[in-house]
Parts: structure tokens; sequence; C-alpha cells
């Protein structure tokens, strides 16, 4: 699955259709070089004292399967800007995330089974420095509904972050994504556990087809030039 947007060119594929070096360079700084995105794989001991970043990374080279292309799975996709790796984002069965079936967010209020391998979770994004602010993250997020339901997925949601007009909020705690940034990708709002986190969800037929999807806003391409900030 290849997602274009013309005219900049911005391409997003399994990661098992990356480089492994691709990946890296996206997760090069920020958070997401310690974590190479193992947090929701990792109970607390884990990633407080036994699982080290090298761990971590050789982790994620065989969760995502990177460089091959005949993997039966893979834990997410990567995004392209003019050849360039850009973005990062984990999806997956939310069976797949054991920290997730233990936090209070993706169940309070709601009638799920923590063993439904039918319902697959959004759970991090990464946007590499001098690409962000440009609606990648939103690319991927809608990205996300096709990936999922292309490999079996009955429901697909994430768990982002609230915020509110003007609110300056750090990339890290953004890992997760912003409740805008779901309903751009075309989620709709099924949950708000707390003031500051919501479950934004697509439901999907057996056909593939779209149930709900539901926008607040319509994204804007094309994507704005890029920043000559460096990477």
């Amino acid at each position: 699955m290849t997602t274009a947007n013309p005219p900049d060119q911005l391409r997003i594929v399994p990661a098992s259709e990356a480089a492994s070096d691709d990946l890296q360079a996206v997760f090069s700084t920020g958070e997401g070089r310690q974590c190479q995105c193992q947090f929701f794989k990792l109970d607390n001991e884990e990633w407080r004292f036994s699982v080290g970043v090298e761990e971590r990374t050789e982790r994620l080279r065989e969760q995502t399967s990177c460089g091959d292309t005949e993997a039966r799975s893979t834990s997410g996709m990567v995004a392209y800007l003019e050849g360039e790796a850009v973005g990062w984002c984990a999806v997956g069965p939310r069976t797949a995330y054991p920290r997730l079936r233990r936090m209070r967010v993706p169940w309070a209020g709601r009638d799920e089974s923590r063993t439904d391998d039918g319902v697959w979770a959004v759970t991090c994004f990464v946007v590499r420095r001098g690409y962000r602010g440009r609606g990648i993250g939103s690319a991927l997020a809608r990205a996300s509904i096709d990936f999922a339901r292309d490999r079996g997925a009955r429901a697909v949601e994430g768990y982002p972050i609230v915020t509110q007009p003007g609110e300056e909020v750090g990339s890290a705690a953004l890992y997760v994504g912003s409740r805008n940034l779901f309903a751009t990708a075309g989620f709709r709002e099924v949950s708000r556990p707390t003031s500051r986190r919501a479950v934004m969800r697509v439901e999907l037929t057996p056909t593939g087809r779209t149930l709900i999807a539901a926008t607040d806003s319509e994204p804007k391409w094309p994507l704005p030039a890029a920043p000559r900030t460096a990477t």
C-alpha cells in the first residue's frame, strides 16, 4: 500500500518495504531514539531496567521486518517525502501492546474486550525534525485505516492528546498524536476517558468499506513548502 500526495511526493509504505537505516533516520533524535517504539510493548520493569536501547532497536527491527518485502507482518508505516524518510506510525492489533491492555484510557466507560484481535490501535507517531507541522502525522493516521483494513481489522483506533487552541504541547507528549490529527485523518471520537485524552475510532466492514470516518475538517493539500530547518 503506497499513498502518494503530489506535488510534494509524500509516499507512505509498510515498514517492511523500508530500509532499516531509513527508519532509524526518523528515530535519530528526541524521545524516539531512546524508545524505539517499545513503550507499549514492554512492562514497567523491562522498560526501566532490563531492556536497553540496543535491544529495543533490535526488537523494532524484528517487529517491522524492515527490508523484507515478503514479510508476512510488520508493525507500522514509514513516510517518505521526496525520497527522504520523514515519519513513522505504529499500528497493529490492540492485543499486541501489553502495556495498552493495562492502561485506563482505552477502556474507561467502554464495553470493549481486551482480547479482541479485530480491533487495531495506532499507538505512536514520530515525525523527523524539520518536517513537523506539515500534515505528515495526519497522512500517516489516514493511511493506517487502509493498513489495518487490508490486514483484516474490523476497526482501528487511537488514544490522542486533547489540545486547546493556541496551546503549546511538546513533541514528546504528542507521540500518541493529537485529537485534531486523528479527526483530520477521518477518525471519530467515541470516548473521552479524561479531560486530556480521547479515543478516536474508525469502524470497518468485512468488505473494507469505512462505516465511520467523520472529519472535523478536511486535510489541506498540497503540503506547505519544506522549512529550512536542519534535519
